[in-house]
């Protein structure tokens, strides 16, 4: 009868053992997996950033406004 209990008390405690570990491990791993995704929000974030100013450029060079500007200083230096 003690062996027995002393089996069922050792099983226990290594059953919740692992399940802890595990537990532990899962978390991390969620951590990291969170972590990445911010990371790659944020280069996301930075890459929007800089198309919408190479954007603003591209526009401001092909607008007629701006062509007419470029022709007339051309025309002005000739």
């Amino acid at each position: 009868m003690f062996i027995i209990s002393q089996f069922r008390y050792f099983f226990v405690v290594f059953f919740f053992t692992v399940v802890l570990i595990i537990a532990v491990s899962l978390r991390n791993a969620n951590n990291r997996v969170i972590y990445e995704l911010c990371i790659y929000r944020s280069q996301v974030n930075e890459l929007k950033q800089e198309l919408g100013v190479k954007r603003l450029r591209f526009e401001g060079m092909v607008n007629p406004a701006a062509i007419q500007e470029r022709l007339d200083e051309l025309n002005e230096d000739s």
